[in-house]
């Protein structure tokens, strides 16, 4: 049986740990970039935008990166409130523009007091602790602590705390 285990594990690695896989897949979006505040904030857009058909999240993510100009983190940093009106009608599945309207402002935010992502994850993690599942409720609530969070966003994040396995959040912490 572990022979087996280990020849399907050497099989997966084949298949997918090669540049070439990256074309075709939503990881593609963060390869797009060499400053890492850009390349976490695409991260965490095509992570959750990580259900439905490959090319359509690609879609959706260089459709976003085209309406903040190119450069996410520079819109997240120094975006206007006409910036902000051409997000507007900005849709993927059931993340809408009202999602992306409190993603933009929870991101700006934290990149105005910090230069990465890593810690609103890593803050939540004992050196006690075994999993990352405090991280990542931690980030859940750090990520919805801003005033006015609409309900409806809750969604876009899970938590271990919500019994949710985090399956896109996972993708964007180990991609980053």
């Amino acid at each position: 049986m572990q022979k087996q285990i280990i020849t399907l594990l050497n099989q997966k690695v084949k298949q997918y740990n090669h540049p070439s896989f990256i074309d075709n897949d939503p990881v593609c979006i963060p390869h797009l970039f060499t400053h890492k505040p850009d390349i976490e904030i695409m991260g965490l857009f095509a992570a959750i935008f990580a259900w439905g058909q490959r090319v359509t999240i690609i879609n959706k993510c260089k459709e976003l990166i085209d309406r903040m100009d190119g450069k996410p983190h520079q819109f997240i940093l120094h975006h206007t409130e006409k910036d902000l009106k051409n997000l507007l009608g900005f849709k993927h599945r059931t993340f809408n523009d009202t999602d992306l309207l409190y993603f933009i402002h929870f991101l700006n935010h934290w990149y105005n007091k910090h230069n990465s992502l890593e810690p609103a994850f890593t803050l939540g993690i004992k050196p006690t602790d075994e999993t990352v599942e405090n991280g990542l409720n931690h980030f859940r609530k750090l990520f919805f602590s801003l005033e006015d969070a609409p309900t409806r966003t809750y969604k876009h994040i899970a938590s271990p705390a919500q019994h949710s396995a985090c399956k896109r959040i996972n993708m964007f912490v180990r991609v980053n």
